[in-house]
Order: structure tokens, then sequence, then C-alpha cells
């Protein structure tokens, strides 16, 4: 594979000697290089990877007054012998370009993008730390950029990939609280997408959530508030004695990669899933006469994330923590392939 076709402009020196490696918050640090390709004349123009550093886009860029950008997130895992790894990137390709139709924005072109993607983590394999817990978050993202407050479509979008070295996403314990009022999206419109105005949508009602002493908000249906959806930024997985259930993807709700890798796993691992609604009421119940044993989020930032209690209503609800956890499992299963310490049968790992 040739990337040659890549122009580089290298750096003055790198920036990594700076870093504490020990001590990082997520998505704060960014690594030496990042990718860059611009759509113009309706065609991906020759994409180049530069220093990192600020871009110059024009005040009425459309990004900035009609919200055209889609993202999305991924993570390089180096294993004991200093290869690297990506965990199912042709899903993140894919959905990034799904994203990006569902906004009126270009399909960007596979080879650019993993081409694209090799090269730039040759550049900045130092920032890939080994050990389980380490990787490199890889943002890949797109904006609109044409020049112009007219409410249509642009013409003009810069497609990115940035990198931020990173450890575990949350710490400590997770309590959640199930939505009453607040939906993170309604049919038809853009929930299944990583889109920017997603998130942004969900900061305030979470930022209520936090004042209270929870870390998240489990959504609920737009239409009754009676089923629960997805967090903010994870899908959830709930046990109900040993079996595992979580909610149907739809058109309000994200495909989670590492969603559907946890329920592979637990089909490999002979535990029965059931994929379908849940009910507020049917998790409350479940809580009161003990069957409800675990929930937790899964995305690619947290991995698995397990939660500890929810409230709803006024009621509050503590789980028991497990000596021997779905989540636990899931993630020493996960993470194993991720670090290329066990074996994978499905051909989620890809080597740089």
């Amino acid at each position: 594979m040739s990337t040659s076709y890549i122009q580089v402009t290298p750096i003055k020196e790198s920036k990594i000697a700076t870093v504490n490696f020990e001590k990082l918050d997520f998505g704060v640090v960014f690594s030496d290089y990042m990718f860059e390709c611009d759509y113009k004349d309706g065609k991906w123009q020759d994409p180049v990877i530069k220093p990192y550093g600020p871009i110059t886009l024009d005040p009425s860029a459309r990004v900035f007054h009609y919200g055209q950008a889609v993202f999305e997130g991924m993570k390089a895992y180096k294993d004991d012998n200093d290869e690297i790894f990506l965990f199912r990137p042709d899903e993140n390709f894919d959905r990034i370009n799904k994203s990006a139709e569902r906004l009126a924005m270009p399909a960007f072109d596979e080879k650019f993008f993993f081409d694209g993607l090799t090269k730039l983590l040759n550049l900045d394999k130092d920032w890939i730390k080994k050990g389980f817990g380490n990787s490199l978050y890889i943002r890949p993202f797109v904006i609109a950029t044409q020049p112009a407050i007219s409410a249509s479509p642009a013409s003009e979008y810069k497609f990115m990939i940035i990198l931020s070295p990173a450890q575990s996403y949350y710490g400590g314990d997770v309590r959640v609280l199930f939505a009453e009022e607040f939906s993170r999206s309604a049919s038809g419109g853009i929930g299944f997408a990583k889109a920017a105005g997603n998130y942004a949508a969900q900061f305030y009602p979470t930022s209520l959530a936090n004042k209270e002493g929870y870390q998240q908000i489990i959504f609920t249906d737009a239409s009754t508030h009676e089923y629960l959806e997805e967090a903010g930024t994870m899908n959830i997985f709930f046990r109900v004695g040993d079996k595992l259930i979580t909610t149907p993807t739809n058109d309000r709700i994200l495909d989670g990669i590492t969603r559907k890798s946890v329920i592979q796993l637990a089909e490999d691992n002979g535990i029965a899933v059931e994929i379908r609604q849940v009910s507020v009421t049917e998790i409350k119940e479940a809580a009161k006469n003990g069957e409800l044993k675990e929930i937790f989020g899964s995305g690619t930032a947290a991995v698995i994330n397990p939660i500890i209690g929810f409230s709803h209503g006024g009621e509050k609800f503590e789980l028991e923590k497990l000596e021997n956890s779905y989540a636990s499992l899931f993630k020493e299963k996960l993470m194993n392939i991720q670090y290329n310490k066990s074996e994978d049968k499905h051909g989620w790992r890809v080597k740089i």
C-alpha cells in the first residue's frame, strides 16, 4: 500500500517530551500531526498531513450557522511487541459516511481515509503507549467550511483526523438518572448519526443531573418517556437474572461498535441476549425484586462502564457489586482482542 501521494509537512520538534502520560485528562492533549483534506468543486482534493495546530475558517463558514458537522471515535492500541492495531475501523468509516449522508454532506474517500490514518499513526506511533487502558484516541471529523450564511447544504467541507493519547475515560462510581422529561432524539431525526448537535443537545440535561450527583442520564423515548434508550455517550445494557438486555438500534439510537461487539461476545460465551424495548417500569421492578444484577454502558472511549445506581421518579436504587460481572467479563475479552492478547476469531483486529 503506497501512501506517498499524501504530502507531509514535518514538525520542527516533537512535543511528546512535555506530556505526562501517567496523568492524562481525556481529549485535552494532542499528538504532533493531523490529517486534513478539503472538498471543493465537487470532489475531495489531495490529502495532507501537517503539524497539529489551529485552522482558519471564515466567520460565515456554514458549520457555525447550520451545524453540518459529524465525527467518529476510534482508538489505536499497541501490543507488547510494539505492533499497532485498530479495532473494527471499517465500521467507523461506514458510520461516518452514514452520518454525513444524513446531514447532506459528501461521503469521504475510502482510500484517503485508510491511507491517511495509516500514515498518521506511523508518524505518531510513539504517542501510542503500551499497557491495558492506554491508547491513542482517534477523532475523524467533517465540517462545512463554505463561507455563506444561506440555509442550505454547503459545497465545501474539511475532513480532518486528530489524535489524543488516552487512558481510561471514566473513573469512580457512576450513577445515572432515568430521564423523565428530556429525550436525546426523536423518530425521524438524526439520533443514529454521530452529529455534533446530538451531543450539544444532551449537555444541558446532563448538567442538571450532575448537580444532583449523577454522572450520566439514560434518556427515554420522546413520545412517552416510558422506554429506556441510551446515555449521552454510551449504549446501555441491563442484566436481569442471567439475561443480557439492550435496546434495538433505530433512527434514534447510535449503532455503537462496542455495543455490537458486546452482543457478539455474549453469544460466543453462551449468554442469552434479548434485543428489544426496555421499559423504565420493568427495570425498576427488577431492581425491587432483586433480579436486576447489572447496568453498564458501552462505547469506544469508556469501553465498558459499570453503573452502580440509578434514580427515577424520586426513587433511588443501588446495585450490588458483583465479583464475576458481565461488565468485567466483556471488558476483559474486548481489551484482550484490542491489545492482541487473545484470539480474534471475528477478524475485528486490524494491524497497522
